[in-house]
Formats: C-alpha cells, structure tokens, sequence
C-alpha cells in the first residue's frame, strides 16, 4: 500500500517479487509510476514527441513523424491504451497501408517511427513488451523501378516548357539535380560567382497554421557546394532578373511567383501537370512525372556521361555511396553490352 492505494508485483521467486517490490516503490516515490490503462497512445506519442525528439531532431523531421502518426495511426489506435496495443493491431495497420497502395519504403518510414515511440514507453516501464516489434513489415512482391525521363522525353519537355515561368527552374533541375525544397529555397546570395559553386544551405517547406519556413538540408551532407557552370550562371542570372523587380533582394528566394512570395510544391506540381497535358494533347505519349524526376533525370545524364560514383554523390547529397550504386544499378545494364564490346579486343 502506498498513500492508501494497493499496488501489486509478481515475481517467479520470492527474491524477484521483493526485486519488483523495490523497484516499484522508487518509481512511486519519485514519480515516475504511471499507471497502464490511464496512458492513451495519442498522449504517450505526444509526449515522446515533445520530451524525447524535439531537442533531437530537425523540425521539418518532426512534422513528418506528426503527420505519419495523424494520417496512419491516430484514428486506429490513438484512443487505445497503450498497454492494450498488441502486435495484430500494428499488422492489420500494415496490411491496410500496403493493400492501399503505399509504397513499402514509405511504411517502413511509418514503422520506424512507431518502433521508436514503443521502444521508449518499454524503456519507461509503461508498457511490458514492444507490439511493434511483434508484427511484420510485408515484404514488396516487386520492387519499383526508379523512373527517369530518356533524352527524347527531356528534350521534349523542355521544348514544350519554353514558354512557362518556371522554364529556368526545370533547366536547372535537371543540370543540379537539387531537390524540391531545395530549389524552392534558392536565394541570390547562394550563387557564388567567385568560387564559381552554387551553396545548398536550406531547403523550403511549409506548415499549416505556420505557413512557409526553412530548415536545414535533408542530412548533413545535402548541405553541399555544386560546381557553377557557365550554362547554370546564364539560367540563374536570367531568372535574377525574370519578374523585373523594382528593388533588388538577395534575400528573395530566386525561384518565386509573380508577388515575389515563395513558390509552393503543389504549385510547381501543377505547372508540370500542366506542360505534360499539352505534350499528350499534342499526340506524344509521355508519363506523369513529379518534381524529383528532375532529379533522377540529372543522375541518369551524369552516369551515361561516365562520372564517378563518389563525385555523384557529393552532387547530389547523398548521405551514403550506396545510393548512388543503386542509381547505377538501373542505369547501367541500358549499357552494358556496349561496354562489354569495348573490352572484346582485350581478349
């Protein structure tokens, strides 16, 4: 009994149940007791978010994990205690996300997310065992080819994008192969013509309620230096000078709407929707494409070119050289028997 209220321990053998006795007497008296049923996974991920994460993590990064617990989670078990939470639960959560259409990549991200929050609340002695850890992430019955634009389609696109305000976006895009954020945050003061390297120090995102922020690059080594080369000089200075501003800014983001306000995801997505439909309306058969298929276009270029792994990593801010193999990986076997003649005489 402890200020008048009955608490209970088991143990295997005398020895463990004085153990547990103990042990649960200093989390009473310390405060650090909290009782399972009372404990809803919506007030326990809250908490892990803000006492755990927060000073640990990036804030576009925390916005993530809040949104794939709102999206996913939230509505199927954040009512639920914690302690209540077993491992068919998350299963049936996994089935569902992949029956849906999500990508496995993505519900691995979702599944890592809910691990760690689970893996603390053990750790706190909330709950007894981790649900997560009880279910499994399905396995991908075919893994899904990156898409890159052929030379044909990019030539096309551009042909077609001539006229559109955001042209010299597109051709930078697919000279740097920056992504959307990063791009988007581009400002003048980030091409410097001296050291003839455009910096990438930031990338533009956008909150509800909070509107448009910058966060630091994606990991520490998409914050990088990209080579300023004369045809990428010529594109950005075109677009210094694009809406005719009447007072200069180094601190406007480069790639902006007509108000000089920064220029949103959807709003370059839609531009893309739009020079596409007018390629299909125009007889072409051409795909849907997203902004980082610019990306992956500039890294398909670079390896058809012959430059090395390690330089397209650093181009690109890859956090590790496996990434950029596995860019290789499908690149590469288009040719493959080209290369295999070029060694033929060697035999």
């Amino acid at each position: 009994m402890y200020h008048g209220k009955n608490y209970s321990v088991t143990g295997a053998t005398i020895t463990e149940t004085k153990k547990a006795m103990t042990d649960l007497k200093y989390r009473l008296d310390h405060g650090l007791f909290v009782e399972h049923e009372k404990v809803s996974l919506d007030s326990w991920f809250q908490t892990w978010i803000k006492e755990y994460k927060q000073n640990d993590l990036k804030i576009g990064t925390l916005i993530s994990y809040q949104n794939y617990y709102n999206y996913y989670i939230k509505d199927s078990l954040g009512k639920m205690s914690i302690s209540e939470i077993r491992g068919e639960h998350i299963q049936k959560i996994y089935n569902k996300l992949l029956n849906d259409g999500m990508a496995l990549s993505t519900l691995k991200i979702i599944s890592a997310v809910m691990n760690g929050c689970f893996q603390r609340a053990l750790k706190n002695g909330l709950i007894e065992r981790n649900p997560v850890k009880l279910a499994e992430v399905p396995r991908q019955k075919e893994k899904t080819v990156r898409q890159a634009m052929t030379q044909e389609q990019q030539a096309l696109f551009m042909e077609y994008a001539k006229a559109s305000y955001l042209y010299n976006l597109f051709a930078v895009m697919l000279r740097t192969g920056m992504r959307s954020g990063e791009i988007r945050g581009l400002k003048p003061l980030d091409v410097d013509k001296k050291k003839y390297v455009i910096h990438i120090q930031r990338t533009l995102k956008y909150l509800e309620g909070r509107g448009y922020f910058e966060d630091t690059p994606k990991t520490r080594t998409s914050k990088r230096d990209i080579p300023l080369t004369a045809d990428l000089e010529a594109l950005l200075d075109a677009q210094r000078n694009y809406w005719g501003f009447k007072v200069e800014r180094m601190d406007r983001y480069l790639f902006c709407n007509e108000k000089g306000e920064p220029l949103s995801r959807d709003r370059l997505q839609a531009e893309i929707d739009r020079i596409v439909k007018r390629i299909q309306a125009d007889g072409h058969d051409f795909p849907r494409i997203t902004p980082h298929i610019f990306r992956h276009t500039f890294a398909t270029r670079a390896i058809e070119a012959g430059m090395q792994p390690q330089t397209l990593k650093t181009i690109l801010g890859h956090s590790s050289l496996s990434m950029t193999m596995d860019l290789y990986s499908h690149v590469l076997p288009n040719t493959k028997a080209e290369e295999m003649r070029k060694i033929a005489d060697a035999f």
